[in-house]
């Protein structure tokens, strides 16, 4: 699988601006109030960190799907924007005064949920309610099955709208996520 645990090694992509700059969008959407205010995200470390996983995961599986030329392009920014995740967590462990001792501890913890998650989603994106049951679990704490819908809608469409934009566009942060409540929220 992709994005090996190492929160030690350095981006190996050319252009960190923009990796920072993917990041940054990537953050900036799972921020959107709108996520815990009307969809039910819980308003903690957990659900910011699970929304956050989310649309990192919704971008990862569409730079998979880059072929040809691009395609060592799409791997490098992959591996970078996972590292970047992994520093970002690491940064916020240690602002919340987590001791270096219990970092490591913890850093471990965030990539087995990352790569339960991502193993989840991918195998939910395929069936009907299993993406709206995966969300309730892992971002809902088990409740609230309206807004796991809700949410599952918003990850198809997130899904469709980074289906749509071109490789240059990914590669080169000029994308957008769409709105974070999608027109059509039927089960």
């Amino acid at each position: 699988m992709l994005w090996p645990f190492n929160h030690f090694r350095k981006p190996r992509l050319a252009l960190p601006g923009t990796i920072e700059a993917i990041y940054g969008m990537i953050v900036t959407q799972a921020r959107e109030p709108i996520f815990y205010r009307d969809l039910g995200v819980p308003d903690t470390v957990n659900g910011r960190f699970d929304l956050l996983l989310l649309h990192l995961w919704l971008l990862l599986r569409r730079l998979r799907t880059v072929q040809g030329t691009a395609q060592q392009g799409a791997t490098e920014l992959s591996q970078a924007l996972f590292d970047r995740f992994c520093e970002d967590m690491d940064d916020n462990l240690r602002e919340m005064g987590i001791g270096d001792q219990t970092v490591p501890k913890r850093m471990r913890a965030f990539g087995e949920a990352f790569y339960g998650r991502v193993q989840a989603y991918d195998q939910a994106m395929e069936g009907g309610e299993a993406l709206a049951s995966a969300i309730c679990k892992n971002i809902l704490n088990g409740a609230g099955m309206d807004q796991a819908y809700r949410l599952a809608a918003y990850a198809r469409a997130a899904e469709a709208e980074l289906g749509r934009t071109g490789e240059a566009a990914l590669l080169g942060a000029s994308f957008k996520f769409p709105p974070a409540l999608p027109e059509d929220v039927t089960p």
